[in-house]
């Protein structure tokens, strides 16, 4: 008759060794770069001054983001120059904060990026992130209450919205036409 050699079974201390070493190895094993970074604030200039603001206006389904920074007055919306955007009316519309604001809106460059809904609307959100952006980099709040006096959406967002379609009708409210009695 052979001897069988009987298997031995580790210890429970063995056990725990082995299992300690593999979390130190998987802690180890963890880089450096998926820890959570501390959020560094904006740079800001020896006047106190953030040196770029990050504004957004909104109206109806448009929404407008605008990055200001101190500049010779360049305004450019969707990379294309003010002047050449839109129809009169909508550049009126977009030049009143700028008007407002008088010689500080020469001093600064404006890039505003749009997009959703229609023309009226893109220049409605326009208007407002440069409004919001330039009372927010000037820091001034006299002008920020002169263009509260002009136009309180300027600064604020208008509410309102499309009301939801209903049935038995073309419209939210509008019935279809009856042609009897």
């Amino acid at each position: 008759m052979t001897a069988k050699k009987r298997e031995e079974k580790p210890s429970k201390e063995v056990k725990e060794a082995k299992e300690a070493k593999q979390k130190a190895e998987s802690v180890e094993t963890v880089p450096a770069a998926a820890e959570k970074k501390p959020r560094v604030p904006r740079k800001k200039s020896g006047s106190g001054k953030p040196e770029v603001v990050f504004t957004r206006g909104k109206r109806k389904e448009a929404v407008a983001r605008a990055s200001i920074k101190k500049g010779n007055g360049k305004v450019t919306i969707n990379k294309f120059l003010l002047e050449t955007y839109g129809n009169k009316y909508l550049k009126a519309m977009i030049y009143e904060p700028l008007t407002l604001a008088g010689p500080a809106a020469r001093e600064i460059d404006i890039r505003v990026t749009v997009y959703g809904g229609g023309e009226t609307g893109q220049a409605e959100a326009v208007r407002q992130a440069i409004a919001r952006g330039i009372c927010e980099f000037t820091g001034d709040e006299g002008l920020r209450k002169k263009m509260v006096e002009y136009d309180r959406h300027l600064l604020s967002e208008d509410a309102r919205r499309v009301e939801p379609k209903k049935y038995k009708g073309p419209k939210a409210r509008a019935r279809f036409q009856k042609s009897y009695r």
